[in-house]
């Protein structure tokens, strides 16, 4: 791996412009205590986070399935079909440090990837910390994973699966295949993994030290050390990642969890399968939901890696 140039340097001309943006923005939970119910009832609050930036992506009109949770509990799947016969599904997993968030945050992107791409895009619910930790987001995840190679056949039939999500989700994605490897013998049924600036090792990586911001750490995993937050369950950096399928890693240089793509992205790719690694300069953690150009090119590069996985489909 030639480390002498991590990122494009013609991302360089987008500095500026990503910088000006990143200061008018506010993504985080600040001056709420997490640890009372009105201060996570605000953080959770998904029409303010961010100035209202993420209200903007909420659709509407969305088909909803269901599906049983873990626990026997209901939950939601916002389906996402394309103009014509879907050439494969795509599992979508929200962020929110596992304590927030709603599949509805993606909504827009989430249809913009089924109309480019022509795939289904189901986008799950999960139960959310600190009402329910480890391993509850696991299993609700695995569970809707399920659900599609189950009763979603009949929806969709038997097309190839990928799998997705951001921050706390890209854990959850990854964990999930591993999950659907180990337990059920079906990780042949995933042909790609796009994870977005993914949180993969809660016992801490230098990132997360240095940057701070880890407070969503106590409220998934509560009292483990750090010895039991390596569990290769609560992170993935840990698991065996042998016979997985290709992956792509989305992650910006002033990200908390910026390491956390770099490991998981070596040790993906150690583990035998195909690898992409994708850095963008002065972007921070949830960096492509600002208008900015840094976003535009992000975006390109991940629609540019699923056109190339589904040619595989294709051909």
């Amino acid at each position: 791996m030639d480390l002498s140039q991590l990122y494009d340097p013609t991302l360089d001309e987008f500095v500026p412009e990503a910088l000006d943006i990143l200061s008018k923005f506010s993504f985080e939970s600040e001056g709420n205590d997490l640890s009372t119910p009105e201060g996570l009832s605000k953080a959770r609050d998904l029409e303010s986070l961010g100035g209202g930036i993420l209200a903007a992506n909420f659709l509407d009109d969305v088909d909803i399935r269901t599906y049983a949770g873990a626990a026997g509990n209901e939950l939601d799947l916002r389906v996402f079909a394309p103009d014509g016969p879907a050439r494969a599904v795509y599992l979508d997993i929200h962020g929110g440090g596992f304590f927030m968030g709603h599949p509805k945050m993606g909504d827009r992107g989430n249809q913009a990837m089924a109309d480019t791409h022509q795939i289904a895009v189901v986008s799950a619910q999960y139960r959310l910390a600190p009402e329910h930790p480890w391993p509850a987001g696991p299993d609700d995840c695995e569970a809707a994973a399920l659900w599609v190679l189950g009763p979603g056949r009949d929806e969709f039939g038997s097309l190839p699966l990928l799998i997705g999500g951001g921050s706390a989700g890209a854990n959850l994605a990854a964990t999930t295949l591993v999950r659907m490897r180990d337990r059920h013998d079906a990780a042949a049924e995933f042909i790609g993994a796009n994870l977005v600036f993914g949180v993969f090792d809660l016992s801490g990586t230098p990132s997360q030290v240095v940057l701070g911001n880890v407070e969503f750490r106590e409220m998934y995993v509560g009292d483990h050390d750090t010895k039991g937050r390596k569990h290769p369950d609560i992170s993935p950096l840990y698991a065996d990642l042998n016979h997985l399928c290709p992956a792509l890693f989305t992650v910006g240089t002033l990200d908390y969890l910026y390491d956390d793509s770099l490991f998981m992205a070596a040790r993906w790719r150690a583990a035998g399968n195909p690898t992409e690694l994708a850095i963008y300069p002065a972007s921070p953690h949830g960096f492509t939901a600002l208008p900015t150009k840094m976003t535009r090119a992000a975006n390109d590069r991940t629609d540019a890696w699923l056109a190339e996985i589904l040619e595989g489909v294709d051909s």
